[in-house]
């Protein structure tokens, strides 16, 4: 009857030192897994922003130097907007707004929309979507040139009048059988510009500088 008990004993002893090992690894995986996942997150956010702005035209740490803007009508979102700004000795160089279009086809439109200090466009790139493949999935690189049109404009080119849809009296190009998409690309980075211009000097306003 004793050896009973202290085979059972020991059996139980056994199963918990396993089950202790077992959720000490599954623990070291999920957190070593989370933080390559942030990681690669990081790094694709870091591409993306340098397709846009060369990391030869930028000398700071880009993805530190960030703010983020409250919700605002000026921007068309209801959500905060991340902005990472590029510096070059000290100085401005271009601000990277992370946009979203709310009113795409199929829902939101997530993008980059980089705007060097003077005022043009650095480029736009979607980097995330749902909108309709064929059709309204035009607006990723991956799929055509259309989004980089934008490279180069600005408020004054083409003017204010003509950012919209061709459809609409603009100056873009709508896609056939799909406006909805483009014309709520364009707008966003209308805003952007019409944004970034208003508030230039606190957009590169240094993290504790005051005005």
């Amino acid at each position: 009857m004793v050896d009973i008990k202290k085979h059972a004993l020991r059996v139980g002893l056994m199963l918990g030192l396993f089950a202790i090992v077992a959720t000490t690894f599954v623990a070291f995986t999920n957190e070593n897994t989370r933080q390559q996942i942030q990681e690669n997150e990081r790094q694709a956010l870091l591409d993306a922003i340098n397709t846009l702005v060369p990391s030869d035209q930028f000398d700071n740490a880009i993805l530190q130097d960030a703010i983020t803007l409250a919700p605002t009508e000026e921007l068309g979102t209801q959500e905060p907007t991340q902005v990472f700004r590029a510096r070059k000795n000290g100085q401005p160089v271009a601000a990277i707004f992370t946009v979203v279009a709310p009113n795409g086809y199929s829902g939101r439109i997530k993008m980059l929309v980089g705007i060097y200090s003077n005022g043009k466009l650095a480029g736009v790139r979607v980097i995330n979507h749902k909108e309709t493949p064929g059709l309204g999935d035009k607006i990723d690189v991956k799929r055509s040139n259309w989004i980089k049109q934008f490279e180069g404009l600005s408020l004054e080119n083409p003017s204010a009048a003509k950012w919209k849809v061709k459809k609409d009296g603009g100056a873009f190009d709508q896609f056939t059988g799909a406006t909805i998409t483009p014309r709520a690309v364009v707008k966003a980075v209308k805003k952007s510009l019409e944004y970034f211009d208003k508030h230039h000097d606190a957009l590169f306003r240094k993290i504790g500088e005051t005005s």
